[in-house]
């Protein structure tokens, strides 16, 4: 229904307008008693094998909605109750700002895709705190921080301190958003030595507090493999808790939208379709090098629970969704978590047929070993065959070894 009714209405309204309505519309529920309990009845799935335990936080399910969606921590509650394990608000800057000119969000059906260039368009770091005074423990959500536009990259240090310091106590992690290619320079701060500068005082501020917050960093699907070793190598060397890969990428080779229509929309991330491989063989590449080590959480082109399921096998521990959630709607993460749990009461079944086939088959092994027949036992010597030192005198005492002198005998200790 989503598809053929709902998807070709909202998509005849600019889609940065219709983003406005939905986020409006969502808040409205928060107000309808029982609104969110009919949500989550018929968006959510509970299951056990659908728990994660990642980085030290326990999450209900192992999908979460991407930063953008909810940049200002307005609809955190209503995006949980359908059926999201945990949500990412953000990009969060210290100070308010518009972001960039309007027109800045396109789609591209025909790839399911978006083309977006929104420069971390928010209200702001204290903005943001207030719409989280409120939060329950069991929600689970993630900051993602960014420099505001106009801070120079050799100041940028600061401004993630200070947010990291204002949204300590009300997010659960933070992500370290330097791959956005919608701010101006904003990438080069994927070098080793800016984000040593970055992470070196969020980490020392972190010593100081009471309570853990894990710290990621998300990377751009654009790195070289190269690139990507300085990241790993950023991780290990800062103590780093994981990384998110991927963010939208500039590229646009492959895409079926016709190439007059992508050129005149111009600059921009593209997300969604298009971004399906490359985030996986960015994914792999990073558990394959760090061996399993740091925790991933797999973003770009998650369209499907194919996609999904690709994505954990390829090593990711959670996942996000975005531009996938526009284009097949609010039943994909209901799709996902119903398909993880298909295949994990699938593993158990097999897992209980192997173990009672297993135990089926023991008393015919134990029976086939029963009458397999004795090895033959040697004739008994007879009496003119017995060794004559059976009736030998024993050796006198001084001529034992200590061996086979009495407890009385002294012998080191071993």
């Amino acid at each position: 229904m989503y598809k053929k009714v709902i998807r070709p209405i909202l998509f005849l309204i600019p889609p940065e307008i219709i983003h406005r309505i939905i986020v409006t519309a969502l808040r409205v529920i928060h107000y309808i008693p029982g609104s969110r309990m009919l949500l989550r009845a018929f968006c959510a799935v509970r299951h056990p094998s659908l728990e994660r335990e990642v980085f030290g936080i326990r999450f209900q399910n192992p999908v979460g909605i991407a930063a953008g969606f909810d940049k200002d921590a307005e609809v955190y509650k209503e995006l949980l109750s359908l059926g999201f394990g945990f949500t990412e608000i953000g990009t969060v800057t210290p100070k308010a700002q518009p972001g960039n000119p309007r027109p800045r969000l396109f789609r591209l059906p025909e790839d399911n895709a978006l083309i977006n260039r929104m420069g971390f368009n928010n209200q702001g770091m204290e903005n943001a705190v207030r719409n989280l005074r409120h939060r329950r423990p069991h929600q689970i959500i993630g900051g993602n921080l960014g420099k505001n536009t106009q801070t120079r990259n050799e100041d940028a240090p600061a401004d993630y301190l200070r947010l990291f310091r204002n949204l300590y106590q009300y997010v659960d992690y933070f992500i370290i958003n330097v791959s956005c290619p919608n701010v101006a320079n904003l990438t080069s701060l994927q070098d080793k030595n800016n984000l040593n500068l970055i992470l070196r005082g969020l980490i020392d501020f972190r010593r100081g507090q009471n309570q853990y917050r894990p710290i990621l960093l998300k990377i751009s699907p654009d790195l070289t493999d190269a690139q990507i070793d300085d990241m790993i190598d950023v991780l290990v060397e800062t103590g780093l808790d994981g990384i998110v890969a991927t963010n939208t990428t500039t590229r646009r080779d492959g895409l079926e939208t016709d190439p007059a229509t992508v050129a005149a929309i111009g600059n921009g991330g593209l997300s969604g379709g298009p971004l399906t491989r490359r985030s996986l063989e960015v994914v792999r590449y990073i558990h394959k090098k760090t061996e399993g080590r740091f925790p991933i959480i797999g973003v770009g082109g998650i369209m499907t629970p194919d996609d999904a399921k690709a994505m954990l096998d390829a090593g990711a521990d959670l996942l996000q969704l975005y531009t996938g959630y526009i284009y097949n709607g609010p039943g994909l993460v209901r799709d996902i978590c119903r398909a993880l749990v298909a295949d994990a009461e699938a593993k158990a079944a097999e897992e209980k047929a192997a173990a009672a086939q297993a135990t089926a088959e023991q008393p015919a092994v134990q029976q086939a070993a029963a009458e397999q027949p004795a090895k033959e036992q040697p004739a008994p010597q007879s009496a003119e065959t017995q060794p004559e030192a059976e009736n030998a005198e024993p050796a006198p005492a001084e001529s034992r070894t200590p061996a086979q002198s009495g407890p009385d005998s002294e012998q080191p200790e071993s």
